[in-house]
C-alpha cells in the first residue's frame, strides 16, 4: 500500500483468493465442462496470497459453476502500468485491485464498472451502507461508486517498550491514550528522548497517511473546502516543519530510503526505534521479535482526543469490459462481504475489515490494544477524495516531499512548489 506505496507493499491490504497463477493475459472464459472462469488480479507475495486459500475453497463449494483464476503480480510499483496496458488491450482480468493513490486515474478513464445498481439489488451481499463511508475515498466520484474497499489498514503508530524504556521513558503511550493524555506534545518529547538515547525516534513510509495524521494531529487541514491548503495553513507548515526538521536531525527515519537489510521492521524488532507507524501488516513483523513488547497507539492530537486517523485503502473494481459481469460481480461482492472478509482476515490476518459487523478478526488477543485499529478505522478516512480523483497527484506530492526530507529543496522552496503543484494537477 510504499507508503510511498512503491516502496511498500505492505500497504497491500490483504490480497485475495484463487491462488492458481497463471502467467497468461487477462479476460474470462468458459471452459468446456460448462463452468465460467473470472479472471482476477492483485499484488503480493506469495506467502501473503497463501493466507486466502481458504476462501477460495470455500467460494468453490458455493459456486461450482464458477473457476476463479488469480493473476499474481509481486510488485506493487508494476502492478498498475501492467494493468493499464492489459486495459488497452482488451486483456485485463474480470476484476481486479487498485490502490488508493491509483483509483482515480481508473475511474477517471471509465475503464471500471459503476456498482451503484448492483450494491443496491436486494440479493446483494455488498450493499454501499454495509461499508464504513469514510473508506470510499476516490472510489467514489459524483455520488457513484467505482469500487469496493477490500478490507482497510489505518494507519497506527506501533511502539517498542524496550526502546522506550531504554531512553528512560517510563510512560505507557497506550495507557495515556486510554486516558486522553496522549498529545503531540507528548509524542515529540519521547521522540527527542530517543533520539538522545542513540536510537531514532519514530519511522515513516513517505505517503499520504503517515505526512497527514501528523498535519491533522497538529491542528493543520490537507484540504479546506476542496481547496489544497497543506501548504498554506499555518498548523499544517508546522507539522511539515518539524517533520522536514526531525528528518535532518535523525529524529525521524524515512522507511523507504532505509537500506536493505537494515529497514524498518529490522530496526524495530532491534530495539532501534521507539516508533514505527504501520498498520495491522506489523503483527507478522513483531511476532518475529518478542511479541509481547510491542503494542499500538493512534497517532496523537493536540488535545489528546482522538482525531480522525488515516486509512490505507484498496479497492476491488470490476471491469467495464468484462464478458461474465454477474460471475464477476458473484466473486467480487461475496470477496468483500461480512462472510469474505471475516474469512481472510481471521487468525491474525494482515488488514481490517472495511465491512461492518467483522470485528471479531481483528480482537482476537493481539495486540494489547487492538480496539486502536477499529476506533481508527471507524472515523478514519482514506486518501481525501479531492487528491484521490486526481491521477498521479498523490505520487507527485509524495515525490516532492522527499525531495524536502532529504535536504534537497528548502522549506519555503518545498511549500511554494507544493502549491504550485497540486494547482496544476487540479486544473
Amino acid at each position: 500500500m510504499s507508503f510511498s506505496r512503491t516502496a511498500k507493499t505492505v500497504a497491500v491490504l490483504a490480497a485475495g483468493a484463487a491462488l492458481v497463477a497463471t502467467s497468461g493475459c487477462g479476460g474470462s472464459s468458459g471452459s468446456g465442462s460448462g463452468k465460467t472462469t473470472v479472471t482476477w488480479s492483485t499484488w503480493g507475495s506469495p506467502e501473503e496470497l497463501a493466507r486466502f486459500k481458504a476462501f477460495e475453497k470455500d467460494f468453490g463449494k458455493r459456486h461450482p459453476d464458477i473457476t476463479l483464476k488469480l493473476q499474481a503480480v509481486p510488485s506493487y510499483s508494476s502492478y498498475h502500468s501492467k494493468l493499464l496496458t492489459q486495459l488497452s488491450s482488451k486483456t485485463a482480468p474480470d476484476v481486479f485491485y487498485v490502490g488508493d493513490d491509483f483509483i482515480g486515474k481508473f475511474v477517471g478513464a471509465g475503464v471500471v464498472t459503476p456498482l451503484n445498481d448492483k450494491m443496491a439489488a436486494p440479493d446483494s451481499k455488498a450493499k454501499q451502507a454495509d461499508f464504513f463511508d469514510g473508506l470510499y475515498g476516490g472510489a467514489k466520484k459524483d455520488g457513484q461508486i467505482y469500487g469496493i474497499p477490500n478490507d482497510a489498514n489505518p494507519e497506527v503508530l506501533w511502539f517498542d517498550k524496550q526502546a522506550l524504556k531504554d531512553a528512560g521513558i517510563t510512560e505507557d503511550p497506550a495507557a495515556l491514550n486510554a486516558q486522553g493524555k496522549w498529545t503531540m506534545a507528548t509524542f515529540l518529547e519521547m521522540n527527542r528522548k530517543l533520539k538522545a538515547a542513540d536510537k531514532a525516534g519514530s519511522i515513516f513510509y513517505n505517503w499520504y497517511g503517515s505526512t497527514y495524521s501528523m498535519i491533522n494531529g497538529f491542528g493543520g487541514k490537507v484540504y479546506d473546502g476542496g481547496k489544497f491548503v497543506g501548504n498554506t495553513d499555518a498548523k499544517s507548515r508546522e507539522a511539515l516543519k518539524t517533520l522536514a526538521d526531525g528528518y535532518a536531525d535523525k529524529t525521524f527515519l524515512v522507511a523507504d530510503n532505509l537500506p536493505e537489510g537494515n529497514g524498518a521492521d529490522v530496526q524495530f524488532i532491534k530495539h532501534k526505534v521507539g516508533f514505527t507507524a504501520g498498520g495491522r501488516w506489523m503483527i507478522d513483523t513483531v511476532k518475529k521479535g518478542q511479541q509481547d513488547n510491542y503494542d499500538i497507539v493512534p497517532f496523537p492530537s493536540q488535545t489528546g482526543q482522538l482525531m480522525p486517523q488515516t486509512v490505507g485503502a484498496s479497492f476491488l473494481v470490476m471491469n467495464k469490459d468484462t464478458k461474465h459481469a454477474q460471475a464477476a460481480w458473484t466473486f467480487l461482492s461475496e470477496f468483500v462481504s461480512k462472510d469474505g472478509q471475516s474469512l481472510r482476515l481471521k487468525g491474525g490476518g494482515n488488514a481490517v475489515p472495511s465491512v461492518k459487523g467483522a470485528d471479531s478478526v481483528v480482537m482476537e488477543g493481539y495486540p494489547a490494544h487492538a480496539q486502536t485499529f477499529i476506533d481508527a478505522r471507524d472515523g478514519g478516512f482514506a486518501n481525501y477524495p479531492e487528491e484521490a480523483g486526481v491521477p498521479d497527484l498523490t505520487a507527485s506530492i509524495n515525490e516532492l516531499l522527499m525531495k524536502l526530507w532529504t535536504g534537497k529543496i528548502g522549506f519555503d522552496q518545498a511549500m511554494n512548489d507544493l502549491g504550485s503543484l497540486v494547482a496544476g494537477k487540479q486544473r
